[in-house]
């Protein structure tokens, strides 16, 4: 039944009947006023919402969805949200007289089996009627919520084997009928939930839906239903034909690549990704076949959605970044995501883990395999993180509190062709920063210790990688502690002759005699004033590193980026001076030396 739904869900989907001939200038007037809309909806959701989550990281997105089902604008967000968003809606479409749509109808949905990524992110959307009845457009909000309602805070169980142990699914579920809140179903909702603060982002949601609806609606009057719908199909048309135009510039051929998932939450080794990009003219397809189909594996179980969003979202990050990001993009592509494997399982796999891994490795694969085609956008769009460090305990008024590990860290901003990696943590999280280290320490009993930049901790290359960061933290109270370890068996790939990022590690205890290394999953107790240590791994290197200018390796050697003995042994960079006198130079004649022996004895 999900593999048959799947298949409806994704179906390409006809353009919006209108009698209008619009042109391009026009079209990208309303083009650009809904882009407006959906960046006010998450502004709403953002600063109306209670949990840092949504308030400080904006783990959150908006979209619209037109009345067939096609994703024709999106807003600031993560983008992997962006490219899942229209499956959840097109089933609440597909059932529209059952659940009775009419104008000022708030759904939800977030179950995995029924176009969702996986429960913690909650889809809310709001039809948008013009005055004569007809459906126009559907405004989505899309958030991260901090708990499912399953068997362990936060929606992340580690030995999950079916997405009930995980928490409440709901294919879609009308919020508000007519204008009118329907109490007894969104209490319901907010029974279901750990946390206080989640009635707070249910409702900051529902708000940022109705706003924008409003919205719309007055934009459907200021230009009428017909010059709307024209202009949906045109942006739609354009992304389509610069998207081919893109790829047709492109040389034919299929490109194959392989990443891989350390193991599996029960230890599992070596979880397969593998990927073929066929380029053929204007075409372009991605297969997946050859992907992991182990039926009995845990915590790596990705839906169909989400990986038909994280393939696009690699895919879009390799083209021009002025191309608008719709449906034409998928129209532009052929998918083939194998039934039964990791990337499309059968129905009721736990889905949460699979959102981060093999979600990433599909995106990374794809990266990968195109490397050598777009070189200059060949940058992963992945987090490698695994699970960060997820502690859990309780307020004196007996209330749970979960810090889920989100906040500051340098991880993963790999480099691309020019450009060093930077900024605090992958391009692929879109509009998401990470909640402030001192935000932590004001609502939960934790201490931050260190957040510092590992020297030497982005994989080298002409351009280096942004170092991972060592980050420590103590708990001040007995908590419960969970987390997931991948990535330290294989870690972020180096592309076109870069280096790898360095791999991952976590110790718990740290300090102690006790002190140990997480080496795949772990849910304990920690006593009062436990001491963590996650390193996170930062980003790859791209292009070979002997290629990168002396003078660079010598400010990141100043900048404490790169260690003088890196400097020597990976970049074959000769310095004189020291780092304490902050008197470094570039031998030249030595370095050349030593880069032409390097080379020489890589042949």
């Amino acid at each position: 039944m999900s593999f048959e739904l799947n298949r409806k869900l994704a179906a390409k989907r006809d353009p919006l009947p209108t009698n209008v001939d619009i042109d391009s200038v026009s079209a990208s007037i309303i083009r650009g006023a809904l882009e407006t809309i959906c960046f006010e909806s998450c502004a709403h959701l953002g600063r109306a919402a209670s949990s840092p989550i949504i308030n400080q990281s904006n783990e959150r997105n908006a979209s619209i969805i037109d009345s067939n089902g096609r994703l024709v604008v999106g807003s600031v967000g993560t983008p992997h949200l962006t490219f899942v968003t229209q499956l959840t809606v097109r089933y609440g479409l597909m059932n529209f007289e059952e659940f009775d749509w009419g104008p000022g109808d708030v759904f939800l949905g977030n179950d995995p089996d029924y176009g969702g990524g996986h429960l913690p992110d909650y889809n809310v959307y709001a039809p948008v009627f013009d005055d004569n009845g007809e459906l126009v457009m559907i405004q989505c909000l899309q958030a991260h919520q901090g708990d499912t309602g399953g068997k362990d805070p936060g929606g992340f169980t580690l030995e999950a084997t079916d997405v009930f142990t995980e928490g409440l699914a709901i294919p879609c579920l009308k919020l508000v009928h007519r204008g009118e809140k329907r109490r007894d179903v969104i209490k319901l909702v907010e029974r279901n939930n750990r946390f206080a603060t989640f009635a707070g982002d249910l409702a900051a949601m529902i708000g940022g839906v109705q706003y924008a609806a409003r919205e719309m609606q007055a934009l459907i009057r200021k230009h009428g239903t017909d010059a709307v719908r024209a202009a949906l199909n045109y942006t739609v048309d354009y992304t389509e034909r610069r998207f081919r135009e893109e790829v047709g510039k492109w040389p034919d051929g299929t490109y194959e690549a392989t990443t891989w998932v350390d193991a599996d939450t029960q230890g599992t080794p070596d979880i397969k990704v593998q990927v073929a990009v066929k380029v053929d003219g204007e075409n372009l397809s991605v297969d997946l076949t050859g992907t992991d189909d182990r039926q009995h594996l845990v915590g790596v179980w990705n839906t169909y959605g989400n990986s038909r969003g994280y393939i696009m979202t690699q895919l879009a990050g390799m083209i021009d970044p002025s191309i608008p990001k719709n449906e034409g993009l998928f129209n532009a592509v052929e998918f083939v995501i194998p039934e039964g494997t990791i990337a499309h399982p059968p129905i009721n796999k736990p889905a949460a883990l699979g959102s981060f891994h093999p979600a990433c490795e599909i995106t990374e694969a794809v990266c990968v395999a195109l490397s050598e085609v777009v070189p200059e956008r060949a940058q992963p769009q992945v987090y490698k993180i695994g699970m960060p460090n997820a502690v859990i305990g309780f307020y004196d008024n007996g209330l749970m509190w979960v810090d889920q590990g989100v906040d500051s860290r340098s991880m993963d901003s790999s480099a691309v062709k020019g450009i060093d990696g930077w900024g605090s943590c992958p391009s692929s999280l879109g509009g998401l920063l990470l909640s402030m280290a001192e935000d932590s320490e004001r609502r939960y009993p934790v201490l931050n210790i260190s957040r510092e930049m590992v020297t030497d901790g982005g994989g080298a290359g002409q351009w280096r990688g942004a170092p991972g960061s060592l980050n420590v933290k103590k708990v001040l109270e007995p908590v419960s502690a969970m987390a997931w370890m991948v990535s330290a068996k294989h870690p972020l790939r180096g592309m076109c002759g870069g280096d790898d990022a360095i791999p991952y590690s976590n110790h718990f205890l740290v300090g102690t005699e006790d002190e140990y290394k997480i080496e795949l999953v772990e849910s304990t107790m920690l006593p009062q004033n436990s001491v963590m240590a996650y390193q996170h791994g930062g980003g790859a290197g791209f292009g070979p590193a002997l290629n990168r200018d002396p003078e660079a390796v010598k400010e990141d050697v100043l900048d404490e980026y790169v260690s003088l003995q890196a400097a020597r042994d990976k970049y074959g960079v000769v310095l004189t001076g020291t780092l304490e006198e902050y008197d470094l130079e570039v031998d030249v004649a030595a370095t050349e030396a030593l880069r032409a022996q390097m080379k020489a004895a890589a042949v």
